[in-house]
């Protein structure tokens, strides 16, 4: 009896090791790095509206995060205001993926080529979900430019009835709020 006390106990202890042993939680290989998403990653922080002469004003436009360990870049447009929406840059391969989640209620995607990789990332059409291309209103494409660290603008194409919308997805000029 006493035996069985010491295996169980042993078993316990080897067990409780195992379970210590990596607190990282490790899922597997880490992904190989996107030349895209790592330049979007230099964006993380708030961001908000440039006046006429580019210096920063009080109205917050972006707030961008990591999530998903790193593999995931959230944007919200607009945070607590009822216009606020939701971006989110994945890596597809070597492109970048940005799936928009808008306030019109569709979710267009759109991919940016990284082959020639500059400063600027110019997203196109890839299709989404809960929208007709041909008919409904949508974000279409999007650039995005890296002026510097402190600077970003974008610039999006808005869609109606199967061609640009004049009167949507006005461009932005950003300054990082410090």
């Amino acid at each position: 009896m006493v035996r069985q006390f010491v295996m169980c106990g042993l078993l316990l202890v080897g067990v409780s090791f195992m379970a210590l042993g990596d607190e990282k939680h490790n899922h597997g290989p880490k992904p190989a790095a996107n030349a895209g998403l790592e330049k979007l990653k230099t964006l993380v922080g708030t961001w908000v509206t440039a006046d006429k002469d580019g210096k920063p004003t009080e109205e917050v436009v972006s707030v961008i995060k990591l999530t998903a360990g790193g593999s995931a870049i959230q944007e919200t447009l607009f945070p607590g205001q009822p216009h606020e929406m939701i971006s989110i840059y994945t890596a597809d391969g070597p492109d970048v993926l940005m799936t928009h989640y808008c306030v019109l209620g569709n979710q267009p995607r759109m991919k940016a080529s990284t082959k020639s990789l500059t400063n600027t990332l110019k997203f196109e059409f890839a299709g989404g979900t809960n929208l007709d291309p041909k008919k409904d209103k949508h974000m279409h494409a999007a650039t995005l430019t890296i002026v510097d660290a402190d600077h970003y603008e974008m610039e999006g194409i808005g869609w109606e009835n199967g061609e640009p919308a004049k009167e949507m997805c006005n461009g932005m000029k950003l300054v990082r709020k410090k």
